[in-house]
């Protein structure tokens, strides 16, 4: 049964640092009905990702911020509670980058996609066959487009995308090298991505040499 009410966490100030808890609000509001294409999400996975902290300003940037008063925009998998989409029937599987922090999401179903957990755990539509994975496959191939025998170097190599950088550099062929901020996240990027570490970045104006 669908709830009458449901959760969602908004942005109530621009943090001048870290963000701490308050820097944003849990507000209980009313469940909306799916108009006319639309339908009604149920969050199973939410995302958190660093470029959230960059939406959290209101500077120029790739994106637009979030602005005061809004749920906390971000990545989520869930389930379709209630359809009326042709195409999207109740209980399929979707991802949406947008839907952000609350327990539910009301959108048009064009921005949304399935998922089929068949394939793999659903949580991976918001991991490795989602944003970070596209982003790190299409930002090699595409735009870096190595060579086998070729060297690709990832800065942030312990990360969503780098470590899926590095696994995709040596599936191509080439000598993938990882750059990663202090000792954990070395072992990180050479456990997840086998990858051959340049550097240990302690502080933000040293590194040493591996």
């Amino acid at each position: 049964m669908i709830p009458t009410a449901y959760r969602r966490v908004v942005l109530v100030r621009r943090p001048p640092g870290e963000p701490t808890g308050s820097d944003f609000r849990i507000e209980q509001v009313p469940m909306p009905e799916p108009g006319l294409r639309q339908i009604l999400v149920r969050n199973i996975y939410m995302s958190l990702d660093p470029y959230m902290r960059g939406r959290m300003r209101d500077t120029k940037s790739y994106a637009a911020p979030v602005e005061i008063g809004e749920v906390m925009t971000g990545g989520t998998v869930g389930e379709v509670v209630a359809s009326n989409h042709p195409e999207l029937s109740r209980w399929a599987i979707s991802s949406r980058i947008g839907w952000g922090w609350q327990e539910y999401g009301l959108g048009p179903s064009a921005a949304a996609r399935k998922v089929d957990p068949a394939l793999a755990p659903i949580s991976t539509a918001n991991g490795v066959l989602g944003m970070p994975g596209m982003t790190a496959y299409f930002g090699l191939f595409e735009v870096g487009r190595p060579k086998p025998g070729e060297t690709v170097v990832v800065s942030a190599a312990s990360g969503a995308v780098g470590q899926i950088v590095g696994q995709l550099a040596k599936i191509a062929g080439c000598r993938a090298v990882g750059i990663a901020g202090g000792p954990r996240n070395v072992l990180s990027s050479r456990t997840l991505s086998a990858l051959m570490p340049a550097s240990t970045t302690r502080r933000a104006t040293t590194s040493t040499r591996r």
